[in-house]
C-alpha cells in the first residue's frame, strides 16, 4: 500500500507539472507576441501596472516569464523600476488564477477534457484550434493529476501519524512553511505545491489551519526560481528578483501574527475546504498588492539601494538579453534575440559613423576602438546564432520561423559590415596614416558624401527592421542603384584628377578607390537586410 501511494504521489506530481506547462504554453501561444506590447503600453500608472501584471501572468501561467520581460524593458529604459514593482505585484496576483481553476474540483471530467484537448490538437490543421487543444489537454492533465493524488492519499485517512503531522503543522506553522517553501523551490511551481495540499484536503487530511502555512511557504518558495535565474545576470534582473522576494517575505512576516484571524476570515468565504485554500492564496497576494502598491516609488528606491550598479568591464562585448530561461517560450525568446540583434546593430552603426573620423582626422585611438568593437560584434553574432539554434529545436509557428530567418540574415549582414569596416576600411586607413598621405580636398569631400549616403541607408534599414516598416525598407532598396550611380560618378571624378596630375590624388589613388568600393559593399549588405522586411508585407 505504501509503494502504491508513493507511485500515486510521484505520478500525480509529474502529471501536475506537465499539465501546468502544457496549459501555459497553449495560452501563451494564443496570446502571441502581443504580451510584450501589452506590458509596454499599459503601465502608465501603478494600478494599470498591477492589472497588466496579473493579466499577463494569468495568461502565460508563469511569473518567471513575466519577470524576464520586465527585466528586458527596464534594461532598455522603456519603463521605470517603480512601474516594474507594480507589475511584479500584479504578477504575484496572477499566479493565483490556476489555483482558483483547480479549486473547481472537476476531476471526474478530467479524462473527457483530456480527450477533447487531444482531439483538437491532433486532428486540427488550424494553429489556433491546436493551441486551444493544448490548453484543454494541459488542464485535463492538471485535474487528472489531482484525482490521482487525492485517490492515492485516501488510505492515509486512517493513519494516526499523518493526522499528528497535520496537527503539528497547524500548531507549529513555521515547519509547514519551511517544508512548503523547499518543496516549491524544488518543483519550481507554487501551484503544484498548493495542488498537493488540495489533494490532501480533499481526503480530509489537511484542515485550513494546516493549509495556510503551506500556502505561505509556497509563496516564498516560488521566489527561488527567479532568484536562481538572476544570478550572474544584470543588475536589473537581480533587482527584480529581490523585489519579488521582499514582497513575499514581508507579506509573510506581517501576516504571521494573525494566522488565526486569517483562518476565520477565509472560513467565511466558502464552506468548501478546497475553495477556502484557493481563496487564502488569492487573499494573501491581493493583500500584498494593496499594501505595497501605494509605496512602489520608495520601494523601488530601496531595492535600487540594496542592489547597486556593478562596475562593468567591456559590457558591450557580452550578450545582455539572451536569457536561456525563456527558450521554452518562442515568442519571448525571439523578442529577446531581436533586442540583442538591435543592440548589435547599434555597435555596427557606431563603428560606421566613427570610420569617417579616422580618415578625416588620422585618429589612431578611434581606429583601435573600431577594431575592438568589431570583436564585440563577432561575439554577439556568434551568441545570437547559438541562441536561435537552441530555439529552433522548439515548436515555432510559421511567423516565428520567418522572424528567426530574418534575425539570422540581419546578424550575418551586420557582422559582414563590421568585418568590411575592420579588415578593409581600417587597413586602408592604417596605410594612409603610416605613409603620411592625405586625400585631395575634393577627393575627401567625395568620400564623405558617399559615406553619408550609405550611412543614411544603414540608419533607415535598422529603423525598418526594428519597426517592421516595409515602406522604409523599400526606400533603402530603391537607393541601391542611386548609390552605385554615385560611386561611378565619384570614380570618374577621381580619374579626371589623375589625368590633371593632382599630386594628392595620384598618391592616394589606390586607397581612394578601395574606400569607394568598400562603401558600396557595405551598402550591398544594408540592402540585403531590407529584402526580408519587404517580404513581411
Amino acid at each position: 500500500m505504501t509503494t502504491l501511494m508513493l507511485f500515486s504521489l510521484l505520478g500525480g506530481v509529474a502529471f501536475l507539472l506537465h499539465g501546468l506547462q502544457w496549459a501555459g504554453d497553449g495560452l501563451q501561444g494564443l496570446a502571441g507576441a502581443r504580451l510584450r506590447s501589452i506590458l509596454a503600453t499599459f503601465t502608465q500608472n501603478r494600478f494599470l501596472g498591477l492589472a497588466t501584471g496579473a493579466f499577463i501572468t494569468a495568461v502565460i501561467q508563469s511569473s518567471s516569464a513575466t519577470t524576464v520581460m520586465l527585466v528586458g524593458f527596464t534594461s532598455a529604459g522603456l519603463m521605470t523600476l517603480s512601474q516594474t514593482v507594480a507589475l511584479i505585484l500584479g504578477a504575484d496576483l496572477g499566479t493565483t488564477f490556476t489555483v482558483q481553476l483547480i479549486a473547481f474540483q472537476i476531476s471526474n471530467y478530467a479524462l473527457a477534457i483530456l480527450a477533447v484537448g487531444f482531439a483538437l490538437y491532433f486532428f486540427s490543421k488550424q494553429r489556433r484550434i491546436k493551441l486551444v487543444g493544448t490548453v484543454l489537454f494541459g488542464f485535463g492533465l492538471i485535474f487528472f493529476a489531482l484525482k490521482l493524488l487525492s485517490d492515492g492519499m485516501a488510505p492515509l485517512k486512517e493513519n494516526d501519524l499523518v493526522r499528528q503531522l497535520m496537527f503539528g503543522v497547524s500548531h507549529v506553522p513555521v515547519w509547514g512553511m519551511l517544508i512548503s517553501a523547499v518543496l516549491t523551490a524544488l518543483l519550481a511551481s507554487s501551484a503544484a505545491t498548493i495542488g498537493i495540499a488540495i489533494a490532501f484536503a480533499t481526503q480530509g487530511l489537511m484542515p485550513l489551519a494546516s493549509a495556510i502555512p503551506i500556502i505561505l511557504g509556497a509563496n516564498v518558495g516560488t521566489c527561488a526560481t527567479a532568484w536562481v535565474a538572476s544570478l550572474g545576470t544584470t543588475t536589473e534582473a537581480r533587482r527584480v528578483a529581490l523585489a519579488h522576494i521582499l514582497f513575499k517575505l514581508l507579506g509573510v512576516i506581517l501576516i504571521f501574527p494573525f494566522l488565526q484571524p486569517l483562518e476565520g476570515f477565509v472560513g467565511l468565504t466558502s464552506e468548501n475546504i478546497v475553495r477556502q485554500i484557493a481563496n487564502a492564496h488569492t487573499l494573501f497576494n491581493l493583500g500584498i498588492a494593496l499594501l505595497f502598491l501605494p509605496f512602489t516609488g520608495p520601494f523601488a528606491r530601496l531595492v535600487a539601494w540594496l542592489v547597486p550598479e556593478r562596475p562593468s568591464l567591456e559590457e558591450s562585448s557580452r550578450p545582455k538579453y539572451l536569457d536561456p530561461h525563456v527558450l521554452d517560450s518562442p515568442a519571448l525568446a525571439l523578442g529577446q534575440a531581436t533586442r540583442e540583434a538591435l543592440r548589435m546593430s547599434d555597435i555596427v552603426r557606431d563603428m560606421y559613423r566613427e570610420t569617417i573620423q579616422v580618415f578625416t582626422e588620422d585618429n589612431q585611438e578611434i581606429l583601435e576602438q573600431i577594431e575592438r568593437k568589431d570583436d564585440w560584434v563577432d561575439t554577439l553574432n556568434r551568441e545570437i546564432k547559438l541562441y536561435i539554434t537552441k530555439l529552433s529545436a522548439k515548436s515555432l509557428t510559421e511567423e516565428q520561423s520567418a522572424r528567426e530567418v530574418d534575425l539570422l540574415t540581419l546578424t550575418s549582414d551586420l557582422e559582414t559590415i563590421g568585418d568590411i569596416i575592420d579588415r578593409n576600411l581600417m587597413e586602408l586607413a592604417k596605410k594612409k596614416i603610416y605613409k603620411g598621405l592625405r586625400f585631395s580636398d575634393q577627393g575627401l569631400k567625395e568620400i564623405i558624401e558617399l559615406h553619408a549616403r550609405v550611412g543614411q541607408n544603414l540608419e533607415r534599414v535598422i529603423s525598418a527592421f526594428a519597426s517592421h516598416d516595409p515602406e522604409l525598407a523599400q526606400r533603402v532598396i530603391q537607393a541601391k542603384d542611386e548609390v552605385k550611380h554615385l560611386e561611378r560618378e565619384l570614380r570618374a571624378a577621381h580619374i579626371q584628377r589623375l589625368h590633371a596630375g593632382l599630386a594628392e590624388s595620384i598618391e592616394t589613388s589606390a586607397i581612394h578607390l578601395d574606400v569607394l568600393t568598400n562603401l558600396v559593399r557595405i551598402n550591398h549588405h544594408v540592402t540585403s537586410i531590407a529584402y526580408p522586411i519587404i517580404e513581411e508585407k
